[in-house]
């Protein structure tokens, strides 16, 4: 700006005084942004709070112990106390917001403290941090919850671990335990989850976890066993025996198998499997298609069992699945039906039958005389078994089919009934024998011996007898003493008489010479003997007329023509 004169008029600063914040707030202001910045970061590292049910707090202390995942701290223990129902203890925990996305409705939580489970020792870092509680979320998605139960024993697996679970159908759980191994030839490849009672709590059906990538040799024909202890076997081959690890010996153990050249397709989760007793049991089911049976057994069937074998040509083949008693309409009596299986693939070549027509090479079979019979086990036991066997001059029948189950015929011939009736035929014949008749005679007979041995007649044949032996006593004493000399004499006593012998031979021979066939004494001999004849002749003539007429031996003999 200028003035009438000219001259530049410079602009004057006015000078303002300023506020100023005493320095004795700014400790205050500095601690109120700090304790601002602490709260907002507390806030927001916060998660929620949840309440986790255990039956006990063993180990827990409120403000100390905390909710860990895989060693990191997701929370701490805010409280303790008792539930209302006095059955659990209510944990109340305040977990950090890293926490939220795990806690779903299939998160599992427990107490982590030293302990022996699964064959593994865990927990021993609390030995000296205390003990803390456990978390596994599952890697399936869930709803979010905020109050949970927590498990008494620890997971088996982790959450990610990739695999199949499958369900073993039992009778008995045995030695399986709670993480018991799962075994593919002799690797492990998997673990026991668990189990359910079903049916009435007449089976078990277990939960058989197998990792990936070994889940993709189950099929539908693969078959498991227990694989628990040890297994010795004697047989022809020496003592076998059998163990597949260490482990399964102390916590029990599973085995599986499938056929290399199995066409099954691959086995899906929770698919069903019937768990074997021991390896032998499921070799002898075999792989491939088993074929369901049904038999008729007139007989009786004590002894028959399922699970006995089912034999042809006398290995095994199949089992026994069922007996039962059921009324029959028809009959208008009671049977005695048998279920049984038997695996096709037992036999080779069955494919080429299988390509025919089973149901025709089955019915040729029955038509040539195959039929089921009864054979017995074991004699002190009484067990039976099913065997298959072509009975010669079998009563013809044919195959029926009900559904998926065929009806084989039996037949009591060859089998163990047919042993039987033998045995019934025997002892009809011995129950025959009039043993009271027997026993009357034997009875009458020791009467008859009772009385000659305790009868006065043998009494007195005894005494008699008694009486003989001393007099024979006295005669060989005798002849010992009397009798000396004359055996002395008889050497020269034999001598003599071998000598008279001789001379006696030599007289024999010198009359045969003199008076011998050939000799002349004999040739006049036989000229003399019937001229005597002759003489003897007259002289009976003579004798017979003088005894009829005596005067003539004074008068002589007249001549009167009469004799």
């Amino acid at each position: 700006m200028t003035d009438h004169g000219g001259h530049v008029e410079l602009p004057t600063a006015g000078v303002h005084r300023r506020r100023r914040i005493p320095l004795i707030w700014i400790v205050p202001i500095v601690t109120g942004l700090i304790a601002m910045w602490l709260a907002w970061d507390t806030f927001s590292k916060k998660g929620p709070t949840i309440t986790i049910a255990f039956d006990s707090a063993a180990g827990l202390t409120a403000g100390q112990s905390q909710l860990k995942y895989k060693n990191v701290v997701m929370g701490t223990v805010k409280s303790i106390a008792i539930a209302p129902d006095l059955t659990k203890v209510i944990v109340t925990i305040d977990t950090v917001r890293e926490a939220e996305p795990l806690l779903t409705d299939k998160t599992i939580f427990w107490v982590v403290k030293p302990e022996l489970f699964a064959g593994n020792i865990t927990g021993l870092e609390t030995l000296i941090s205390g003990s803390y509680i456990g978390m596994r979320p599952s890697a399936e998605k869930g709803s979010f919850k905020r109050d949970f139960i927590g498990e008494q024993d620890p997971p088996v697996l982790t959450a990610w671990t990739k695999g199949t679970t499958f369900l073993l159908d039992s009778k008995r759980l045995g030695s399986i335990s709670l993480g018991s191994p799962i075994f593919f030839r002799d690797i492990e490849v998997g673990t026991v989850l668990g189990w359910d009672i079903g049916d009435l709590a007449s089976r078990v059906t277990i939960h058989a976890f197998v990792r990936a990538p070994y889940d993709q040799y189950v099929h539908t024909d693969t078959l498991f066993w227990n694989a628990s202890g040890i297994s010795l076997k004697l047989g022809s081959d020496g003592v076998q025996f059998r163990m597949e690890s260490l482990r399964a010996l102390l916590l029990g153990g599973i085995a599986f198998e499938t056929s290399l050249d199995t066409k099954q397709p691959a086995a899906t989760a929770k698919q069903e499997f019937t768990l074997y007793r021991n390896f032998e049991e499921a070799r002898a089911v075999g792989f491939g298609r088993q074929i369901r049976l049904l038999s008729y057994f007139p007989g009786s069937v004590a002894g028959l069992e399922p699970g006995a074998h089912v034999t042809l040509h006398g290995l095994r083949i199949g089992e026994v699945t069922d007996v039962d008693l059921v009324y029959d309409p028809k009959l208008d009596r009671i049977v005695v039906p048998v279920h049984y299986r038997v695996e096709a693939g037992r036999i080779s070549n069955i494919a080429a039958a299988d390509q025919t027509n089973p149901e025709k090479f089955a019915e040729e079979m029955i038509r040539r005389g195959m039929r089921a019979t009864l054979q017995s086990t074991s004699i002190i036991t009484g067990s039976k078994e099913i065997a298959l066997e072509r009975v010669d001059e079998a009563v013809p029948a044919t195959l029926e089919k009900r559904g998926d189950v065929y009806v084989v015929p039996t037949s009591e011939v060859g089998g163990f009934d047919a042993i039987t009736r033998s045995a019934a035929e025997l002892l009809t014949k011995l129950n025959r024998i009039e043993y009271d008749k027997i026993g009357r005679s034997l009875e009458g007979a020791a009467a008859g011996l009772d009385t000659m041995i305790n009868g006065d007649q043998m009494k007195r044949t005894l005494t008699a007898l008694e009486k003989a032996m001393v007099d024979v006593q006295d005669i060989a004493k005798k002849l010992d003493t009397e009798g000396t000399p004359a055996l002395k004499r008889l050497p020269a006593i034999a001598q003599q008489l071998q000598e008279s012998l001789t001379s006696a031979n030599r007289l024999f021979g010198s009359f045969n010479t003199g008076y011998g066939d050939d000799s002349r004494f004999r040739r006049d001999l036989d000229r003399l003997l019937p001229q005597l004849t002759d003489a003897a002749r007259s002289i009976r003539a003579l004798s017979d007329l003088l005894s009829r007429h005596p005067e003539a031996l004074i008068k002589g003999r007249t001549n009167t023509g009469k004799e």
